[in-house]
């Protein structure tokens, strides 16, 4: 009898690579193109802006600042999950070099440049393309979904029917967004796509626990994008209405003013239909004046976030790795940062999973 061949095991994920000095160029160059962008975007309402700032308090802005960088974190670790749930756990310093850095894009005209950018930064990390564009077109489902869902729970709970009813038609998008939450409905359709575009499967299907794990992150996302607005509203109109009523109301507003941006791909980072969204939810708070003067404080509050959290991913990736740990602070000999401590959000991510835990095989 000849002996039986050892299991080959899973795909193994391509080796991390230094990356060379043309593509160091070309990062550098992304980056100051998304920084003038972005730089463009508040110049251009600079004295809306200025006289904005001007209403309100220096612990009031910090405070919104802090809760936009929970807010960003969340989105960071929405993709984590995602990302791990498909088969490639990051510890968290390269996953936040990855994501925030790669965020930039977003304030280029087009909307493939923070994917292209996370493509390239996830292969250095061992991660395959097409894993990482899985995990981004994913990641923006679960946070339309979660967003349009929360939106329309708390503008009902703060304001009651009349809030949420000029904005009904939005709402009816949250059960065919739900099937992204279902993993054999999502795996078939992936797979399909995948088969049209003549690519390889999944190696590692999406579970309902990656897809809970990725859920719960996005929904603490809003809450903090909720408080980050509260504060700048609480400071405009401090006597409209109640703390509590405010934060409510504010996470229902920003949740669907960015909803409502987002589908509008052709705009970089849904710049002007994000603000005039906001301008008509906040309404019922706040006169159009302070209205705008929030939309506006919110978005430069929110470049300053992003620029804070790429600058802070940047600068944690680069600290030298401890004893025994390989490139991007994962264990030696295990480029993918592929160990159990290091699944986003979920220990049991990086293990080998039964095949009666897999949903859609």
């Amino acid at each position: 009898m000849s002996p039986v061949p050892p299991d080959p095991g899973p795909p193994a994920s391509p080796e991390p690579t230094r990356p060379s000095r043309a593509r160091r160029l070309v990062r550098v160059a992304f980056l100051l193109i998304a920084l003038g962008f972005g730089t463009w975007a508040v110049a251009g309402q600079w004295d809306a802006v200025r006289a904005g700032f001007a209403r309100l308090s220096w612990p009031s802005l910090a405070l919104s600042l802090l809760a936009v960088v929970a807010a960003l974190g969340g989105g960071m670790l929405t993709w984590r999950a995602l990302l791990a749930d498909l088969g490639s756990p990051l510890p968290l310093r390269p996953a936040a070099r990855v994501f925030f850095v790669g965020q930039l894009g977003k304030y280029i005209p087009g909307s493939l440049w923070p994917v292209l950018a996370q493509m390239e930064m996830g292969r250095e990390l061992g991660v395959p393309r097409s894993r990482s564009a899985a995990a981004f077109f994913l990641t923006m489902p679960v946070q339309l979904g979660s967003g349009l869902l929360v939106s329309a729970v708390t503008l009902l709970a703060a304001s009651g029917p009349a809030a949420a009813a000029p904005y009904a038609w939005v709402f009816l998008l949250i059960p065919v967004l739900a099937v992204v939450f279902e993993p054999r409905v999502i795996n078939a359709v992936i797979g399909f796509g995948l088969r049209r575009l003549g690519r390889e499967p999944l190696e590692r299907p999406l579970t309902r626990r990656g897809m809970l794990t990725a859920l719960g992150w996005a929904l603490l996302g809003w809450t903090a994008y909720g408080l980050h607005l509260a504060a700048i509203v609480h400071e405009l109109d401090p006597s409209g209405v109640s703390g509590v009523s405010t934060a409510v109301f504010s996470v229902g507003a920003f949740a669907l003013s960015w909803c409502l941006g987002i589908m509008t791909f052709v705009v970089p980072a849904g710049a002007g239909v994000r603000e005039v969204a906001m301008v008509a939810v906040l309404a019922p708070v706040l006169d159009s004046g302070s209205a705008i003067v929030a939309a506006l404080c919110s978005r430069v509050v929110i470049i300053l976030g992003d620029l804070a959290c790429a600058a802070a991913g940047g600068a944690a990736a680069r600290r030298p790795a401890g004893p025994g740990r390989g490139p991007a602070g994962s264990p030696a000999g295990d480029p993918a940062g592929d160990s159990v401590e290091d699944a986003a959000g979920d220990p049991d991510a990086a293990r080998e999973r039964d095949p009666a835990d897999r949903e859609g095989v």
